[in-house]
């Protein structure tokens, strides 16, 4: 690829992405000063190495994934952010009453607003988590919410339905026991050490101790087990052009919804610093869209970060917000790390 091939292909995948329209010859023949025969030749070429595909329903040129790869290997352009982006994203920051993982969620949707693409948290209880703090709120008398906390500020809240013959001083005196046997626990050792040591103590002291244990059981196991997925404008993807089939529209449409799916977003992730872009079929999620994303790991929280779009992805855009959020993270997690 020389110098001309470059810029030519370079032009093609950037009018595309904003415009979502073949790119013929005539198009650059101003931009690059050359005849339209010599266009012609060039982008023939581009087709012949894989880089551009020819649209069955126009005379002009799109680019393919290779194209696309190529493009983000070589030719795109480092993007600052915008000021107006910033903005948004700095008041985020700036709100120090916000947890960490809501912080993250709250980028996520901006960028989601921004782009008109889908964004997903998928976060991970890090097992460097000890158990902090449980405790039991009545919120009538027939409900009740524990409330598990974690020394890296990690809160987990479920809400419970007790029958009528259960007495909530009994769940908060099980809470007490909890507290004064197992603070200090690794969070994935929990749910062992209340079934090993808990239990025996709380069938002794407690009446209904089978129902009282199964309520702070499933606290914890909801704790551990599995990803927290949050995921913003799950829709705005449907408002790309690539997706007004409708059958197509309904085969993204059940993976959004499907968690299972939703968690390749993350698959085969080990390049822990470094923003990643998966074209096509280079993700696990679907072969129709891109997903650029990024590992985070904050004073005992992890998880990923991940956009999702079409192809036709703005991918200098992307790669500048998602640079902008991890340099904040680490900023965040220095600071709530002293």
């Amino acid at each position: 690829m020389d110098a001309r091939r470059n810029s030519i292909l370079k032009e093609i995948v950037e009018t595309f992405i904003k415009t979502a329209k073949p790119v013929g010859s005539k198009a650059l023949c101003d931009k690059f000063n050359l005849s339209s025969a010599t266009i012609r030749n060039e982008m023939a070429v581009l087709e012949e190495l894989g880089y551009l595909e020819k649209n069955h329903v126009s005379s002009g040129r799109v680019p393919s994934e290779a194209g696309y790869r190529y493009y983000v290997e070589h030719l795109m352009e480092a993007e600052k952010i915008t000021g107006s982006d910033m903005l948004k994203l700095q008041k985020i920051f700036a709100n120090g009453e916000l947890e960490l993982s809501d912080a993250i969620n709250k980028c996520m949707e901006i960028i989601s607003d921004l782009t008109n693409y889908t964004s997903v948290v998928l976060g991970k209880n890090s097992k460097d988590n000890n158990l902090l703090q449980v405790s039991v709120i009545a919120l009538n008398e027939n409900q009740v919410v524990a409330i598990v906390c974690t020394d890296k500020g990690n809160v987990e809240n479920k809400v419970f339905s007790i029958d009528n013959t259960i007495d909530v001083k009994e769940i908060i005196k099980t809470s007490e026991i909890i507290n004064k046997m197992l603070v200090g626990t690794p969070i994935d050792e929990v749910s062992l050490r209340l079934e090993e040591d808990v239990k025996p103590v709380i069938k002794r002291q407690i009446k209904q101790y089978e129902t009282v244990y199964n309520i702070f059981y499933d606290a914890f196991n909801d704790f551990v087990v599995g990803n927290s997925i949050h995921i913003a404008g799950r829709n705005n993807i449907f408002n790309q052009p690539e997706y007004n089939d409708i059958s197509e529209l309904k085969r993204l449409a059940n993976k959004f919804d499907d968690e299972a799916y939703i968690e390749k977003v993350a698959e085969n992730d080990n390049d822990e610093n470094e923003i990643k872009i998966f074209i096509g079929d280079e993700n696990e999620f679907d072969p129709n869209v891109t997903i650029i994303r990024k590992k985070y790991h904050i004073n005992g929280e992890e998880g990923t970060i991940a956009v999702i779009g079409p192809k036709r992805m703005d991918y200098q855009r992307i790669v500048s917000l998602l640079e902008y959020i991890d340099e904040k993270l680490d900023k965040r997690g220095g600071k709530d790390g002293k």
